[in-house]
């Protein structure tokens, strides 16, 4: 197994049967929020002082994972965007900001911390992370699928050109006093993310998939430094994961429940609206129909044949029915959708890639 996938897979605990995924299963509605374009020089510098942050409306509140519970501690983004850069401004509220992780790429979730998921083209596969913590030590991964699945997690790919700062509204690592959080001001650069030299992948009045999450860990405090809780086991205790976009199940790692980031072409101050397009709603039923159909392999040790054996019920998406069909072959399946809005024909295999033609 590669190294780093093999790391990975240890370290996080984030590669969760479907059995518990299906029977955590909520129907949620993925947030969305518009990012609007700046001409202003944004320095990054974890102080936003410039007149677009200040114009820049802030995201709702962030939710627990599982979109259920209301977090210990409030955190909301902001973000823009120009030509070169995808800008992220992240507030934190944290009575005791600490953090003892300064080599690049090591577990930095292991202390608390802020996340970035980032799925350019909303096919589930070659998406991107992105972990932060008080200390600004970053880890920067491409992950070539969901864990859900056998893939390749790629801890030597880096963000060329990151930029990245942090301040601290109280003192970092004193465990004397109480604090009120941190602020992290982050510039992603877009070049990181093209698919070919001449690819032009800034994405203009379109929208990406992402998510942002939170790691937060209960703590001790022993000779004055900070450590993560261990519970009367010996075991350190979970983590609390809160997120922008919730998941309905405690896993970052399903990208298709990731929500929508809208980059508009106005400059951030004159308003305009973002709707999600209906084919992204038929998505969001088609990736029910895939794990329908994994639970049914699951159970019977077979790919189901018919729609009829993973659903029994009527597909409706704002008031169209969808008329789902399904292709065996000798490797897994192919369901497809023929889109009653855009006549495009929607389809996903048995590793979850969505493609549309």
């Amino acid at each position: 197994m590669n190294k780093n996938l093999n790391k990975y897979l240890i370290i996080t605990g984030l590669c969760f049967s479907y059995l518990v995924s299906c029977a955590q299963e909520k129907t949620i509605v993925p947030r969305q929020h518009i990012a609007y374009k700046t001409t202003e020089a944004i320095v990054i510098d974890g102080k936003p002082d410039e007149m677009s942050w200040k114009k820049s409306k802030w995201s709702a509140n962030f939710i627990d994972i599982e979109g259920v519970k209301t977090p210990l501690y409030q955190t909301n983004v902001k973000m823009l965007w120009d030509e070169t850069y995808f800008y992220i401004l992240a507030k934190i509220e944290e009575p005791h900001v600490w953090g003892d992780i300064e080599q690049h790429d090591a577990v930095i979730f292991h202390n608390n911390d802020f996340e970035v998921f980032i799925d350019p083209d909303g096919d589930t596969h070659n998406y991107y992370e992105l972990e932060i913590n008080a200390l600004n030590t970053a880890w920067d991964l491409f992950i070539t699928k969901p864990y859900r699945e056998s893939n390749v997690v790629l801890n030597d790919w880096h963000i060329t050109g990151l930029k990245s700062a942090v301040t601290v509204d109280g003192s970092l690592n004193d465990a004397s006093n109480l604090d009120k959080g941190w602020t992290l001001e982050i510039a992603i650069p877009w070049a990181v993310y093209k698919t070919s030299y001449y690819q032009n992948n800034v994405p203009v009045d379109s929208f990406w998939r992402v998510n942002f999450s939170r790691v937060n860990w209960d703590h001790d405090v022993k000779d004055g430094r900070y450590s993560r809780k261990k519970g009367a086991d010996g075991k350190y205790l979970r983590e609390y994961n809160w997120v922008w976009s919730p998941q309905g199940v405690i896993n970052m790692h399903e990208p298709e429940r990731w929500g929508y980031v809208y980059f508009s072409s106005n400059e951030v101050g004159v308003d305009t609206t973002f709707t999600i397009p209906q084919d992204e709603k038929i998505k969001w039923e088609m990736y029910r129909l895939y794990r329908a159909q994994k639970e049914h392999f699951s159970k019977h040790m077979q790919w189901a044949t018919t729609i009829e054996s993973i659903e029994n019920t009527a597909l409706i998406v704002d008031g169209k029915t969808l008329l789902p069909t399904i292709e065996n072959h000798s490797r897994g399946w192919v369901i497809s959708i023929k889109s009653p809005f855009s006549n495009k024909v929607l389809s996903i295999k048995e590793d979850g890639k969505f493609t549309t033609k």
